[in-house]
């Protein structure tokens, strides 16, 4: 049985439901899938995902909505990258029905564990795909399993948006040019995880990265898609192979389009960022994190107060907030009934 949750106390971090969905894929197919209530998963040790990271995942979040209805934000858009990410990773893709199936099916499984309207919280979704069969020569596997587990979690932010300062540290890079840094794999945060430790160490909550090859150009945070809006109110965000498709971010451009407010992918010049009137951080957990101040070396660039949100940025989160909990239309159809 589920426990008293303090629902406006709750956090972004890992809890324990009543069970997650698993999947294996052996001689050719998926099975059925099953509901699993042990958190725990026993693999070969030469499974493929511990030795080549033959691994690959995904987030997403379920929000119980001003009528009561429980809803996932555009899950065939994260089924879609994780078919896309499998491919490039030569695991067996996961269909788009199939990972929808699962999410309808483990959410049923965990209902009581979506936070309810007015809390600022929701359910999130980690889905899983690894290589469980063992591979000691490089090369696939021959036995997939693919996971989702829910948890509740908190508003990432309690109170409101909080603007945060960002380090650039041109000693490390997130993903190669024509590397991997465009699907959705582990290996891309791990290669991040040593620069990241350093500049929370170091008083920056997160760090921007410029492409690997030149340093030139912007390219994304450590977790997260880049947005910055120019002084003329355009919306701009990088153009780049070493960038994740972000979910979030395509929504944004969405929603700007929709607010009239001009949206351009192109490369971004490291000098633009002086020029810029606001710049955040976009993702699945906060949907947009502003960002303050940037710095580079002995350069300090300021956008913006350290308390102080821009119009547009919450303008464009207060819409994409709106449509997740039911308080305003879903014109693009994004809210998947569950």
């Amino acid at each position: 049985m589920k426990k008293e949750i303090e629902w406006e106390k709750l956090g972004f971090g890992f809890s324990d439901t009543n069970c997650h969905i698993r999947y294996v894929w052996k001689n050719g197919a998926w099975d059925a899938g099953e509901l699993v209530k042990d958190p725990y998963i026993t693999m070969h040790i030469g499974a493929s995902c511990l030795h080549y990271g033959q691994e690959c995942f995904e987030g997403l979040k379920v929000f119980c909505q001003k009528d009561g209805k429980i809803v996932a934000f555009r899950p065939d858009a994260n089924g879609g990258r994780m078919v896309r990410t499998a491919i490039r990773t030569v695991m067996p893709p996961v269909p788009v029905e199939m990972f929808l199936d699962a999410l309808k099916r483990v959410v049923d499984a965990n209902r009581e564990y979506v936070p309810p309207y007015g809390t600022g919280g929701s359910m999130y979704v980690r889905p899983l795909l690894i290589g469980t069969g063992p591979q000691i020569g490089v090369a696939p596997a021959n036995e997939y399993t693919f996971l989702m587990m829910v948890m509740p979690v908190g508003a990432y932010y309690k109170g409101g948006l909080k603007p945060v300062r960002a380090v650039i540290l041109d000693d490390w890079d997130r993903a190669a040019p024509h590397g991997m840094g465009d699907v959705k794999v582990g290996g891309n945060y791990a290669a991040s995880l040593f620069a990241h430790e350093k500049a929370k160490h170091d008083g920056w909550p997160v760090e921007l990265y410029l492409d690997a090859k030149e340093h030139k150009y912007v390219e994304e945070f450590s977790t997260s898609n880049f947005l910055g809006i120019t002084k003329y109110g355009t919306y701009v965000t990088p153009d780049s192979h070493s960038v994740l498709p972000s979910v979030t971010n395509d929504s944004l451009r969405q929603v700007a389009r929709d607010l009239g407010i001009p949206v351009e992918m192109r490369k971004i010049p490291y000098e633009e960022i002086r020029e810029m009137a606001e710049v955040a951080a976009l993702g699945t957990a906060v949907v947009v994190t502003p960002v303050w101040e940037i710095t580079r070396g002995s350069e300090v660039i300021k956008i913006s107060d350290p308390d102080t949100v821009g119009p547009t940025l919450q303008k464009l989160y207060d819409t994409v907030r709106g449509i997740q909990y039911g308080e305003l239309p879903d014109t693009h159809g994004w809210c998947y009934e569950l």
